[in-house]
């Protein structure tokens, strides 16, 4: 196996300085959009980076529920690995990949939970078997084998629909971007690369060589 014989070019988009002008918020939302479009499947899937107590990196593949007032929302239990990592480091890096469009997006900043209500709201509108997922699962912790983890979805099973309750261990955090970074694949490895900063008096924007 050969890795390092593996090539292509970038030749799908571009990015111009005009960008450097332009609401990131805003310029997100199109990029998202257009990947939504192309129809493939997890289009809001991205890859959470966290930092534990002793400093450790991690990583994971999550999906983007919403964005409000300049942050992403995603969902997950506050007991995972995410979560202990989240409670010790309060701050996340996002990493959006959309390859037939040759782009990638990198947003960070301070995570915080959201408010319960909205939380609640979220879990509600899930697919019940999801809801029972959530109530059965003690994400990130051992089991013994599948057989324990399938008893323990039966045993969500016997909930009654009208029954179902949000976790006090499950919620949603915001991510609320304080940077936020625009690549686009171009020819010859001369890629555009245009890096927002959040300010107390805005966004400021400056273009990065490849």
């Amino acid at each position: 196996m050969r890795l390092n014989d593996d090539r292509k070019e970038y030749v799908a988009g571009s990015l111009d300085d005009s960008a450097l002008f332009s609401d990131p918020w805003s310029l997100f939302g199109a990029w998202l959009e257009e990947y939504r479009a192309t129809g493939v499947a997890d289009a809001t899937a991205f890859a959470l980076s966290t930092v534990g107590p002793l400093g450790q990196p991690d990583a994971r593949i999550v999906l983007l529920k919403d964005v409000q007032d300049g942050s992403l929302i995603f969902y997950t239990n506050y007991a995972s690995k995410k979560g202990h990592d989240l409670a010790a480091n309060p701050y996340a890096h996002a990493l959006f990949f959309w390859p037939s469009l040759e782009r990638q997006m990198r947003i960070s900043g301070k995570v915080e939970k959201v408010d319960s209500a909205m939380s609640d709201a979220y879990f509600h509108s899930r697919p019940l078997g999801s809801q029972r997922g959530a109530i059965a699962s003690a994400q990130s912790q051992p089991i013994s084998g599948r057989p324990a983890l399938e008893l323990q979805f039966e045993a969500a099973e016997t909930i009654a629909a009208t029954e179902l309750q949000r976790p006090a261990h499950w919620g949603g955090y915001a991510i609320r971007a304080e940077r936020m970074e625009f690549w686009q694949g171009r020819p010859s490895r001369m890629h555009d690369r245009i890096a927002f900063t959040h300010t107390e008096s805005g966004w400021s924007a400056v273009r990065l060589q490849p």
